[in-house]
């Protein structure tokens, strides 16, 4: 059936798109149907997103501007649209992450959001979250193409070795998380450190932080945790990225640490395909 639901396009991102959508589909002269033959989907599918029922996907919205000739136009809405799925606390982070010309992370439990495979974020995004799981994956698979950037920001991970045993998702899902993470060996641009449990007592005991640089900005130390912050506070800076610098002390080597990555990936998760 037809969804000729009407939109205020101005109540969210979703229904700005949704509006915007069915505006360009009547002025090509298609139906829900026709348009959704064109883009191999079904005329409901097209429905539902025009009424803000649906999140759009990344490809729906490539295929639709192709066919539709809009110049990119459901594209460039489409990232407003996932930024809203977003927590609300969590939004500020993620503009300042993309706009960051250098990111520095310290992750005691989980691989960092960046680097995170779809299935591994599925996972860890479902343990207390379910009725808006898939619109949380597709934004947090948003945020990782500032990686795909011509220039991308410098990004430096440090891993607690415990990050590579702490089973996410089962072994498979394990298996192909680890091989993602090797797959960055080669950019310039990326270093990932494992920090060993030989290590001992180190300066990330209190917790998971990120630093962010900008060219001409300040600054920014955000926390992770039940009660996430962020600031630019100097002081705070100063002892974070003295923090940081310890960490990358004591860490293995960007080398041997990779070799650590394969070797855990092969021993603990090796049967898995």
């Amino acid at each position: 059936m037809v969804n000729i639901r009407e939109l205020d396009p101005s109540a969210s991102p979703l229904a700005f798109y949704g509006a915007e959508l069915r505006r360009f589909r009547e002025a090509a002269g298609l139906t829900q149907q026709q348009l959704g033959d064109i883009v191999y989907c079904s005329g409901s599918l097209v429905g539902q997103i025009e009424t803000a029922k649906k999140l759009p996907t990344r490809d729906f919205t490539q295929c639709v501007d192709a066919a539709l000739g809009t110049d990119g136009a459901l594209l460039r809405i489409l990232k407003l649209v996932l930024q809203s799925q977003l927590p609300s606390w969590f939004r500020p982070y993620a503009d300042m992450e993309a706009r960051a010309s250098y990111i520095y992370t310290f992750q005691a439990q989980l691989v960092q959001g960046l680097l995170q495979t779809e299935a591994y974020a599925r996972s860890v995004l479902g343990v207390m979250q379910h009725d808006k799981l898939e619109e949380l994956v597709a934004a947090r698979m948003e945020r990782q193409l500032i990686l795909e950037r011509s220039k991308p920001p410098l990004l430096w991970v440090i891993l607690s070795e415990a990050v590579l045993y702490q089973t996410i998702g089962g072994p498979g899902v394990m298996r192909n998380q680890l091989a993602h993470l090797l797959s960055f060996r080669d950019r310039e641009w990326a270093r990932v450190q494992v920090l060993p449990f030989a290590a001992g007592a180190h300066a990330g005991l209190m917790g998971s932080f990120n630093i962010l640089r900008f060219g001409d900005d300040p600054d920014i130390v955000y926390d992770e945790g039940y009660e996430p912050r962020m600031t630019a506070n100097p002081e705070e800076l100063r002892s974070r990225s003295l923090r940081y610098a310890h960490l990358q002390a004591a860490a293995l080597s960007v080398e041997d640490s990779a070799e650590l990555i394969a070797r855990v990936m092969e021993e603990r998760y090796g049967e898995q395909t």
